[in-house]
């Protein structure tokens, strides 16, 4: 290596600490952004279920004033368990769609950090391959299957990690279509109860 390649190499040095320095802190503005977006998703969406609670509690209590006979507050009682199981569930899938989607959004952040990371990597093992010494080619080629192993084996897991959550949703999903038929049959046998229980 000639000292005006090694002159070359020393000057970048310094300018590669800063881009990586500055893309560092990019990644870490990408992360907080990212964590304050759902953050923000999940008051709003607290705040929508305060105020429609609210309201439908003030109109529950009207019509609970406006109750004649005990049918009709058996009926009004049954009617309002389907309604609150669905919400609830509801609540939860949107609370699950808000952290999903911060954690989706997490983990394109993460997988682009790896990509630059490894893109780097790379290219530095080139720059040292180029300036090596004879002789070390053997060392240099066991660097850069090593590099690439690591690499296959990081997009293996991460597939994998992928599959995962998508099977974890679809059961989410299969979960909460059971629980919907369960409250409304629940819903349907204590209508049909109190109806006869009242005539």
């Amino acid at each position: 290596m000639s000292k005006d390649n090694l002159e070359i190499d020393m000057n970048q040095i310094p300018k590669e600490m800063l881009e990586s320095q500055k893309s560092t802190l990019e990644a870490m503005m990408a992360v907080q952004g990212t964590v304050f977006s759902g953050f923000e998703k999940l008051v709003d969406l607290n705040l929508k279920v305060m105020k429609a609670t609210m309201d439908e509690a003030s109109q529950k209590t009207q019509e609970a004033m406006g109750v004649k006979d005990a049918q009709e507050a058996v009926a009004m009682t049954s009617s309002m368990i389907q309604p609150s199981t669905e919400k609830a569930v509801a609540y939860s899938k949107h609370v699950y769609d808000i952290v999903s989607g911060v954690q989706s959004d997490l983990s394109k952040l993460a997988e682009g950090r790896v990509a630059e990371s490894q893109k780097h990597l790379s290219q530095a093992v080139d720059q040292f391959s180029r300036n090596a010494p004879t002789g070390t080619e053997g060392t240099i080629s066991m660097i850069k299957s090593s590099l690439a192993q690591a690499t296959a084996a990081y997009e293996s897991m991460n597939k994998a990690a992928k599959q995962a959550a998508d099977v974890a949703e679809k059961n989410l999903h299969a979960a909460t279509d059971a629980t919907f038929k369960a409250a409304s049959d629940a819903t349907s046998k204590a209508s049909g109860r109190t109806r006869r229980s009242t005539t």
